[in-house]
């Protein structure tokens, strides 16, 4: 979920920016001049957010394809070895 402030608010109210921002999923958006210039995010996001980079920055083709192959297997049903899924968890913890 996104919070949009302008940049004189951000300042007027930087520990609740940070306060907000610091829990994933959940980031501000600072305008100014009525355009979007930063956003805002926890750091465990950010970590997030460069390890997805990283990995679509990689050249290695294989890692692509593995990507892709999970991709089309899940959405055909097929699961690797040893992964259950959520409603057997479920079952299984008694939940």
């Amino acid at each position: 979920m996104d919070k949009c402030i302008t940049a004189t608010e951000a300042r007027r109210r930087f520990y609740d920016v940070i306060s907000t921002a610091e829990h994933p999923g959940v980031s501000v958006v600072i305008t100014h001049d009525g355009l979007p210039k930063v956003v805002v995010m926890s750091f465990e996001e950010y970590e997030g957010w460069q390890e997805a980079m990283e990995i679509m920055a990689d050249p290695d083709p294989t890692l692509t394809r593995d990507i892709r192959r999970g991709i089309k297997d899940m959405k055909a049903g097929k699961r690797p070895k040893g992964v259950i899924g959520l409603d057997a968890l479920r079952k299984r913890l008694k939940l």
